[in-house]
């Protein structure tokens, strides 16, 4: 568990880059760019999931994230990896991440992923997390988003078709999405973010 001197590192960490949003619930969450020393809060995010919501998340049992994992999971060069996170506004603890990988085969594709802790599930983060990062996919040349899901996620089907995801193949236990930037309902101001130099290839995973 993170202790409250975590906590306020991370609060500290909530920079000027970062922009306050305000739900449906009237809850407040910061988002912003993740960088490389955000592995406490990826873990921790990963710590409040259900073991359901791990499931969906990664289409097997998972019970922690390894050192390698994390690793490559905050080494983000904001080009061809780009995530976002969410913080919970008063207690500057992380609830949600969202990324982007470029395809190695199509550099104006990548593949989309997004995360939020159970207890703030329902609230409207996963749509404007998956709005931002839309946004700074364009900025950095993305044309379109794919996503594979569980087939019985219906919290990521829902949320996919608010930007106008179509489904482009259907397995027994998996369904995979496309969805085009230019005609995304996704459409948000993209965070303000200085260049860090990074080591991730899309090839890394």
């Amino acid at each position: 568990m993170i202790d409250s001197f975590i906590y306020a590192l991370a609060r500290q960490a909530l920079s000027h880059q970062g922009r306050a949003v305000v739900l449906g619930d009237g809850s407040r969450a910061l988002v912003r760019p993740l960088h490389a020393g955000d592995v406490y809060l990826v873990a921790d995010v990963f710590d409040q999931l259900s073991d359901e919501s791990r499931w969906m998340q990664f289409l097997a049992a998972k019970k922690e994230l390894s050192a390698a994992e994390l690793r490559y999971l905050t080494d983000i060069d904001h080009h061809d990896h780009e995530a976002l996170a969410a913080l919970d506004h008063a207690a500057g603890r992380g609830v949600g991440v969202a990324r982007f990988i470029r395809h190695t085969a199509d550099s104006r594709a990548a593949e989309v992923s997004v995360t939020v802790v159970d207890a703030w599930q329902g609230r409207g983060l996963g749509a404007e997390l998956l709005t931002q990062l839309s946004a700074r996919a364009r900025q950095e040349g993305v044309e379109r988003f794919t996503a594979v899901a569980a087939a019985g996620n219906a919290a990521v089907a829902g949320l996919l078709r608010t930007v106008g995801a179509r489904v482009v193949s259907h397995e027994y236990d998996t369904v995979e999405y496309e969805i085009d930037l230019a005609h995304s309902r996704a459409r948000a101001r993209p965070l303000a973010l200085a260049r860090e130099p990074g080591r991730l290839s899309p090839s890394g995973r």
